[in-house]
């Protein structure tokens, strides 16, 4: 049996705990909690490593310092956590505590998870509690982060930390061939145009060592493109549309340059890429003094936002990591308040930039003065905000329908088949349109 059989039977166990969890939630109704001293206790979900896969030795660091606020702030209140679960555990674990009555009334929650959890009633409804507070502006974060959280309409999470994915340059590549760096508003006939002139054998051996760009995927091209491919349920699928053929096309144009070389980041790594897409947070994480010895080493790299098709935009997705409150907390207005610090105080957005590899989802914190200082000290070199700016601006989250992942492995198969077959993209469209809806309603037939 293949590892992916065993994690879609996981998360098929997952959900069927969180869905005997929302069911414990109907006939329990609210718990409260007050420990022996009399004093009301918060608890509150966390996950003691990076959410971004890179370690910075601050583990909740950033969590420990907003409790210590909320504490020394609200008199009579515990704030608390269960320490020590990874995020690989994380959602089980909390699966574990809604079907036994103790989920957090507070806590961070996967983009995987999102649309199950909301989905089931497992989160509350956050319209009410910000209809009602004056000191609350969703305008303060950025558009697209703070939509992260919302599910049918309704908003069930706030933004706490972000990356949106990025073009990584290798400059040192570029200044050989005298290419100047891409400007923010670049195109795909501008990154066609720099692949094909740096793909060459610059050995003289008869083999192509020098390449354009590696891990430029379908869901990218998608995406700067402007293909729209499901609605919010993901209830059917148009693949027909004509933004995805222009993808395809330009997908099948770029690997033709490298002539059938199976390229991988370790390309990258060692130098013989130009480009490669990554999220931010990678950026941030490898660029600091700490561990920028460890990977990319022997050139001199940078990154860009990601080029824009001719139907869309400098358009690249974004990752979110949100926090959310348990639809059956007793603590309503105290959650909601933690919630606010978390999100929207300034000074502990700012540790963001200390003390993790994402960014800050509020834009007067990512583009203050004080963060480009703290960028530039952590990576020994001047940044330009206005491309992190521009990134954040035109960032789209990808669809969070139930069964998702698993469509969007069908469309990546599809988008193979098309580009090793050569035949006609507009056909090939058709004749797969119609097998990943066949797909969509067998997953919806078969989903419980």
């Amino acid at each position: 049996m293949t590892l992916e059989f065993f994690r879609k039977r996981r998360f098929r166990v997952i959900l069927s705990m969180l869905i005997a969890a929302a069911a414990l939630f109907i006939l329990t109704g609210q718990t409260r909690r007050i420990d022996l001293s009399g004093e009301k206790v918060l608890t509150i979900g966390v996950f003691s490593d990076s959410y971004w896969g890179v370690q910075s030795g601050y583990a909740n660091r950033i969590i420990d310092d907003a409790i210590w606020r909320f504490e020394n702030e609200h008199t009579g209140v515990k704030v608390r956590y269960e320490s020590g679960i990874m995020k690989e555990d994380y959602s089980e674990w909390l699966s574990e505590q809604m079907m036994t009555d103790k989920a957090p009334d507070v806590f961070f929650i996967l983009g995987s998870d999102f649309s199950t959890f909301a989905r089931i009633g497992a989160l509350k409804n956050l319209g009410e509690l910000i209809g009602k507070d004056p000191s609350f502006d969703p305008g303060a974060f950025y558009k697209n982060a703070y939509e992260y959280g919302r599910y049918g309409g309704m908003q069930y999470a706030l933004p706490f930390e972000c990356a949106p994915k990025m073009m990584f340059v290798n400059k040192t590549i570029l200044d050989r061939e005298n290419i100047a760096m891409p400007a923010k508003d670049w195109t795909w006939d501008d990154f066609y145009e720099i692949c094909s002139r740096v793909t060459k054998d610059r050995e003289g051996t008869g083999i192509i060592d020098q390449f354009g760009a590696v891990n430029y995927s379908w869901s990218d091209a998608f995406d700067a493109n402007g293909a729209v491919l499901f609605d919010e349920k993901g209830r059917g699928c148009d693949f027909t549309v004509p933004e995805v053929g222009n993808a395809i096309a330009f997908l099948e144009k770029l690997e033709a340059l490298g002539s059938g070389y199976a390229l991988s980041q370790k390309d990258f790594a060692k130098g013989n890429v130009a480009f490669q897409p990554m999220l931010f947070s990678e950026y941030r994480a490898y660029k600091s003094q700490e561990l920028r010895m460890k990977k990319y080493s022997g050139f001199e790299w940078d990154c860009v936002t990601m080029p824009a098709g001719p139907h869309g935009d400098n358009y690249s997705r974004l990752d979110t990591l949100s926090i959310a409150m348990s639809e059956n907390t007793a603590q309503k207005e105290l959650a909601w308040e933690f919630m606010k610090l978390l999100t929207m105080d300034p000074r502990i957005q700012m540790e963001i930039f200390e003390y993790s590899a994402g960014i800050s989802v509020l834009p007067q914190v990512t583009q203050s003065e004080d963060t480009l200082s703290r960028i530039t000290r952590n990576t020994g070199e001047a940044f330009n905000l206005d491309v992190l700016e521009s990134a954040m601006e035109k960032a789209v989250i990808q669809p969070r329908f139930r069964g998702y992942e698993n469509v969007r492995e069908e469309i990546g198969l599809a988008v193979r088949s098309i580009l090793e077959s050569r035949s006609n993209i507009r056909m090939e469209q058709i004749i797969w349109n119609r097998t990943i809806n066949n797909y969509l309603k067998n997953m919806q037939l078969n989903e419980y």
